[in-house]
């Protein structure tokens, strides 16, 4: 029984004893309340600035407040600007100036165009300024930006603005979060920027950054992340690294760092993620890593590093990815690995490493991943090792191990023994699988017998923890049943008719009526579809803002499954916050009458908008492009920016809704999972027939690799205008060389004669074919996707009614190539 287990059955007793205080509920991600004027302010400063720029169309008789994307306050000033699908429009065309209590912007992913005007310097009230995932922002940052010293949040990542860091960072004291991150950025890290006492995150990594990391990092005590990874620094990480004791994660992979890795680091207590990876590091890894005991990630391979692997390792408890290869490490490999019983990924490959392999090493029962080629390791297999029942990749070429190869090593899918001295004939998994005697085999080994000792105690555990949270909840619920209601209901009444979002904290009656009204108690004519767990209506509320809800059937509201998947979306979609996932305002508890409450997506899903010719030929090569990489960006934030990771496990067309202007967002966590470190993620099959992972028919396991086949089945179904259908079994081998890309293109639409539009169809189709590739390991990352989109702007050379899909298959084995060169970076 996992931990996520756990958590959703305390989280249903919580929401059960809930239901019971009030006769609805709904809980909503708080935001400003856009506050209403019977005056108009289509005179004012601000209105003709927000008028003028074009961006809203014409509005001249509307008063701004209303306007989609702005908030006021009281005065009817504008303090924020959000998210607004924008589409090439310069940032120019907006009169800054004439919005001087603005505190909140934020327009990334966009679509703007140009260089940052020096105008946004003059917002002296700005704390929160986010540009980011627009790829057209060029130039460098003006000089007027040092005057935003109120600044708390600045985000200007991947918008290729170029330049050094220019030295008036400094003057942003106040600053918590800075993201600089694929950019074109180059010269050395001012000196100035480690005066930020108060960053707790600063992300620098994939620009082009020169020089030494200076000692005086150290002075940023407040500093929980720091990513620096894949720039060109030199020089050794200084010691005084040692003194940021709030580091959760530190990202210093991929630049020309030297000299050995200070023993400093091992006071660094709460680190959790360490990556230096692929630098030129020397001399002994310290043992004072055995001091990060809350770590979980450590990659330090492709160095130099020499000398043992120090014993203390074992000390790290928590340490789920080990990867030392591709050093010069000497020795044999310690017993006290062995103590890390939370390891599913180990690589040691590519050393010096000798003597024999531990025994020990079968009662790593996580191990999934294992690497000890290219060593000098000698003496035979353990017997245990390969009955570890999650255990997928086991390489011990080129070693000189010996003894006679095990029949059940059937039981791993996939093995690499060869250049050995090993006797024997190397096992095949044939149709139906290892012989029944592997199977007991594995069944009676310790782990399995460990896990079922291990569910039997947490259900104990489980069931009186869920029964003390009960009684402790109902008894509050009836001291809060029994209060005297009159502020709460005069409160509420003054929200009457409100915006949904400003719902918080109150018993959501006023909500709720407004939503029965305006769905005509969700009569049928306001459904827009059916979804996997219930149907979906559309409501305008009072305030003119539209809705869409899924609405649970009261049937299906009895179905565990259902009960289930609804309560998952709601646990998923409120931690998540991404520009291209769907957003959820809040959800209800009424009777058994439940529904999510999200944004409404007025052109519904991608599936439909494809079916029908009308609205397929209104999406251009251009915007399926955009919809690809929106779909790539939210999957890329789910796998890698969520702590832990997770799988959505059904992405298919139906789940990737469309905007008015056709910006894409996923939708639909029903079936989402959480990646737990200490669990095996073993799962039943979820998803949309069609888009499912073939290996989850055998694995039963889920990993981050299914949602990047059923994005190169999408991603495919995009720009072929259908589901891919026949096209994906062929791909199993080299496609016929006579089969040309306009041949699968949707026709619908003419060829793309634009040579760079051209060329992002093909970078669409091959990194759709790497996606698909029957291997996970082989698949790219959503990360490594990303990076590739970022870097696109790339024009075709040749025509492209002369590229086949041989071509495309060729370039997608580069691309997998590639992949795996890159395949731990992509994991940190």
């Amino acid at each position: 029984m996992s931990n996520n287990t756990i958590f959703t059955a305390v989280y249903s007793v919580m929401l059960l004893a809930l239901s019971m205080a009030a006769s609805i509920s709904i809980f909503s991600v708080p935001s400003s309340a856009k506050l209403s004027s019977s005056s108009s302010f289509s005179s004012s400063a601000e209105a003709k600035a927000l008028l003028n720029s074009g961006w809203w169309g014409n509005f001249s008789s509307t008063n701004h407040c209303d306007w989609e994307a702005i908030t006021c306050n009281r005065a009817g000033s504008v303090i924020r600007m959000d998210y607004l699908y924008l589409g090439n429009e310069n940032l120019a065309d907006m009169n800054w100036s004439s919005l001087p209590n603005l505190e909140y912007l934020d327009l990334s992913n966009s679509y703007v165009t140009g260089g940052i005007p020096v105008e946004i310097g003059t917002l002296s009230k700005l704390t929160h300024l986010d540009l980011s995932l627009n790829d057209n922002l060029q130039n460098i940052l003006p000089p007027t930006l040092g005057n935003l010293t109120e600044l708390v949040h600045l985000d200007l990542s991947r918008t290729h603005i170029g330049g050094p860091i220019p030295s008036f960072i400094g003057n942003w004291r106040n600053l918590i979060h800075l993201d600089l991150n694929s950019n074109n950025l180059n010269g050395s890290i001012p000196l100035e920027i480690w005066n930020l006492k108060n960053l707790v995150e600063m992300d620098l990594s994939f620009n082009n950054l020169r020089g030494s990391i200076p000692s005086s990092i150290g002075h940023l005590s407040n500093l929980a992340y720091l990513y620096l990874g894949s720039n060109q620094l030199n020089g050794p990480i200084p010691s005084s690294i040692g003194h940021l004791s709030n580091l959760t994660n530190l990202y210093l992979h991929s630049n020309q760092l030297n000299g050995p890795i200070p023993s400093s680091i091992g006071h660094l207590s709460n680190l959790a993620d360490l990556s230096l990876h692929s630098n030129q590091l020397n001399g002994p890894i310290p043992s004072s890593i055995g001091h990060l005991s809350n770590l979980a990630y450590l990659y330090l391979h492709s160095n130099n590093l020499s000398g043992p692997i120090p014993r203390a390792i074992g000390n790290s408890k928590y340490l789920t990815n080990l990867g030392l290869n591709n050093n010069l490490l000497t020795g044999h490999i310690p017993n006290s690995i062995c103590k890390l019983k939370k390891l599913t990924f180990l690589d040691l490959s590519e050393n010096l490493l000798s003597g024999h392999l531990p025994r020990q090493l079968g009662r790593l029962c996580n191990l999934e991943h294992l690497w000890l080629g290219r060593n000098d390791l000698t003496g035979t297999i353990p017997n245990g090792l390969v009955y570890l029942p999650q255990l997928e990749h086991l390489d011990l070429s080129e070693n000189n191990l010996v003894g006679q190869i095990q029949h059940c090593l059937c039981l791993v899918t996939f093995f690499d023994l060869s250049y050995n001295l090993l006797d024997g004939q190397v096992p095949n998994r044939s149709l139906n699988g290892c012989p029944d005697d592997c199977y007991e085999a594995r069944h009676s080994s310790s782990c399995l017998k460990k896990i079922n000792n291990k569910n039997r105690r947490k259900l104990t555990l489980v069931v009186s923890l869920v029964s003390t949270i009960f009684l402790s909840i109902l008894g509050f619920v009836l001291c809060f049943c029994f209060r005297k209601p009159q502020k709460i209901q005069s409160e509420a009444r003054a929200t009457n008719h409100g915006d949904i979002c400003s719902i918080w904290n109150y018993d959501g009656r006023i909500a709720y009526e407004d939503i029965i009204k305006a769905t005509n108690d969700f009569d049928i004519r306001y459904c827009i579809g059916t979804g996997g767990y219930g149907s979906v209506y559309r409501a305008q509320l009072p305030s003119g803002q539209v809705v869409a809800l899924k609405k649970l059937h009261r049937f299906e509201a009895e179905d565990p499954a259902f009960d289930h998947s609804f309560r998952n979306e709601v646990q998923m979609l409120t931690n998540v916050r991404h520009k291209n996932i769907v957003k959820l305002y809040g959800f209800c508890l009424h009777n058994r009458c439940m529904f999510l409450v999200y944004e409404y997506l007025e052109k519904g899903s991608l599936f439909c908008a494809l079916r029908f010719d009308v609205e397929a030929s209104e999406i251009g090569w251009t915007q399926r492009v955009k919809i690809v990489e929106a779909m790539a960006h939210a999957l890329s934030y789910l796998h890698h920016d969520c702590t832990p990771p997770i799988v959505h496990r059904d992405i298919s067309s139906n789940n990737i809704l469309l905007n008015s202007q056709l910006g894409a967002f996923v939708a639909d966590f029903g079936t989402a999972r959480l990646l737990h470190p200490d669990s095996s993620n073993q799962t039943v099959i979820a998803g949309t027939y069609g888009y499912i992972a073939p290996e989850l028919a055998y694995t039963m396991v889920v990993t981050e690799k299914c949602d990047v086949y059923s994005f190169g089945v999408v991603a495919l179904e995009t720009i072929m205008g259908r589901h891919p259908g026949d096209l994906l079994s062929s791909l199993m081998s080299p496609p016929s060389e006579n089969m040309m890309i306009t041949d699968v293109l949707d026709s619908r639409l003419l060829p793309p004669t634009n040579p760079i539009v051209a060329g992002d169809i093909i970078l669409v189709a091959t990194m759709a074919f790497a996606c698909l590739d029957p291997m996970p390991k082989s698949r790219p990352s959503m990360l490594r996707l990303c990076q590739e989109f970022l870097s696109r702007r790339k024009a075709l050379a040749a025509p492209l009614r002369t590229i086949s899909l041989w071509d495309l298959w060729n370039r997608k084995m580069d691309f997998v190539h590639q992949s795996n060169e890159h395949v731990i970076s992509a994991q940190v």
